[in-house]
């Protein structure tokens, strides 16, 4: 997934992406290291976050 380039393109750190999504920082993370399966609907949220389509991420 493409979660920590679109991150920091937006200029946005772990935790205020998290904030944004709903979700914890430390899943956020887990997720940018590959560490986590990510559910549609956390997809969904990030995506939403980040301002891209949930297909951006993948």
């Amino acid at each position: 997934m493409r979660v920590r380039e679109l991150r920091q393109s937006a200029g946005l750190s772990q935790e205020q992406l998290a904030h944004q999504a709903g979700l914890d920082r430390s899943y956020v993370g887990q997720v940018e290291r590959g560490e986590r399966n990510v559910s549609l609907d956390n997809i969904h949220r990030l995506a939403e976050a980040l301002g891209v389509s949930p297909g951006a991420l993948l």
